[in-house]
C-alpha cells in the first residue's frame, strides 16, 4: 500500500545522511518502530506522510510515485499522522471545529462533516466534548482529540509518533484499547515496551540509517510490579 523505495535523506546543514538506500513498506498490520534518538524515526514518518521529500528514492502509494499535488492529496486522505505534541496539531478553538476540519477539507458538507466528528468523538468515548475548549484540555484528553482529527478523515494508515508521552496510566490504558480497536494498519513510535507488546505484532529497528526487522528480540507481555511505578522498560528475551 505504502513503500519508500531506496531513500536517502540528509538533514539540511549537514553532511551525513540520516537515512541512507532505505527500503520500507507497509506491509503489516501493527507495526512497531524503535531506534535511539536521533536515529532518523520521526524523520521517517515525515517523509511516509510527504513533509519531507527524499533526496535520492521515492515514496510510492498504491506503488505509484507521489511525485505531483494529486499524487499528495491522495496519499493525505489515506494516511493520517498523529504528532508527537498534541499542541503541534490542534489549532482550532472547539473540539469540534478541530475534528470537522479534516472532513471539510475532504469536500463534506458543513452538516456532514460535524456529523462525521460527532460519531468519531463518540467512538472514541468524546461525547460531551464537542464545545470544550481545545486549549483547556488536559494533556490526555488533547492526545485523543488529536487522534479524533486523524480518525475523521478514515485513514487506512496511521502514523503514530511517541503517542504515550506524558499519558497517565488510566489514558494510556485507553489509548491501548482504542488502538487494538482501530482496524487501520498502524505504524507506531515508542520507546514504551510494553504498550507495543500490547498494540503491535511486528518490530522494526531504525539504526545507522537503515532499517530492519527484529527477528529474534521480539516484543513481549510482562505483568510484574516496579517499585518505580509503571515506566518503561527493556527485557531482553531469547527466541
Amino acid at each position: 500500500m505504502l513503500e519508500l523505495k531506496n531513500v536517502r535523506y540528509t538533514y539540511p546543514g549537514t553532511d551525513q545522511p540520516i537515512l541512507k538506500n532505505l527500503n520500507f513498506e507497509v506491509a503489516d498490520k501493527r507495526i512497531g518502530l524503535i531506534g535511539a534518538n536521533g536515529s532518523g524515526k520521526t524523520t521517517l514518518f515525515h517523509l511516509l506522510i510527504g513533509l519531507l521529500n527524499p533526496d535520492e528514492g521515492e515514496l510510492l502509494l498504491h506503488g505509484q510515485p507521489v511525485t505531483t499535488k494529486e499524487t499528495l492529496r491522495a496519499l493525505r486522505k489515506e494516511v493520517g499522522f498523529l504528532f508527537q505534541s498534541s499542541d503541534d496539531q490542534l489549532f482550532s478553538p472547539t473540539v469540534i471545529e478541530d475534528v470537522a476540519f479534516g472532513p471539510l477539507n475532504l469536500g463534506f458538507p458543513p452538516e456532514e462533516a460535524r456529523e462525521i466528528a460527532v460519531k468519531t468523538l463518540h467512538n472514541l468515548g468524546l461525547t460531551g466534548f464537542e464545545e470544550r475548549i481545545t486549549h483547556r484540555l488536559s494533556g490526555g484528553e488533547k492526545k485523543l482529540v488529536a487522534l479524533a482529527t486523524i480518525l475523521s478523515m478514515q485513514p487506512k494508515i496511521l502514523l503514530l509518533d511517541e503517542p504515550t508521552n506524558n499519558l497517565d496510566p488510566k489514558t494510556r490504558s485507553r489509548l491501548i484499547d482504542i488502538l487494538k480497536g482501530l482496524d487501520q494498519h498502524q505504524i507506531i513510535i515508542s520507546h514504551d515496551w510494553d504498550f507495543l507488546s500490547h498494540t503491535t505484532t511486528i518490530l522494526y529497528e531504525i539504526a545507522h540509517g537503515h532499517i530492519h526487522r527484529c527477528e529474534e528480540d521480539h516484543v513481549h507481555v510482562h505483568r510484574h510490579v516496579h517499585k518505580a511505578g509503571d515506566h518503561p522498560h527493556h527485557h531482553q528475551h531469547s527466541s
